[in-house]
């Protein structure tokens, strides 16, 4: 817990899963985001699905990562 304390709790959180995973059930990315979101402020935690993506990722996917990294981090010159 000593981690997780002050500004630490406020950072933001992405975790996307896609629901056809064989190796990660789904059920496990739901149980970690919750688990999160009683760590830190759940209002900074989003959790994605992607319909039928397996092991690996989508454009949908990398679309999701690209417009939280443009929201939470600053431009590189």
């Amino acid at each position: 817990q000593g981690a997780i304390s002050g500004v630490n709790k406020e950072i933001p959180v992405l975790q996307c899963h896609g629901d056809c995973d064989p190796l990660v059930p789904l059920v496990f990315g739901s149980l970690t985001v919750e688990k999160l979101k009683s760590m830190i402020n759940p209002a900074n935690v989003t959790f994605r699905t992607y319909s039928g993506m397996m092991h690996s990722s989508c454009i949908e996917e990398m679309m999701d990562v690209k417009q939280f990294i443009d929201k939470h981090l600053p431009p590189v010159d």
